[in-house]
């Protein structure tokens, strides 16, 4: 196990990402510690493919605050 401070992972984050797949990688920052844990891909490309892009969400948020002050 390797604990390092936000900074750290800021700096060599590439290296703690890689790290955090052979062993236990915390991240101490103040009195909280942040586990770095990597899992299995479960998206697909698929889902990204039909993924619903920013703009989207955005624009269909706008309409839904838009249709609340109608009333």
């Amino acid at each position: 196990m390797i604990v390092i401070s936000p900074t750290e992972l800021r700096v060599e984050q590439r290296k703690y990402f890689e790290l955090a797949e052979k062993e236990q990688v915390i991240v101490k920052r103040k009195d909280k510690l942040i586990e770095l844990v990597v899992r299995k891909r479960t998206i697909t490309n698929e889902d990204l493919l039909n993924g619903v892009s920013a703009e989207e969400v955005k624009r269909q948020v706008h309409n839904h605050i838009d249709k609340l002050f109608d009333k």
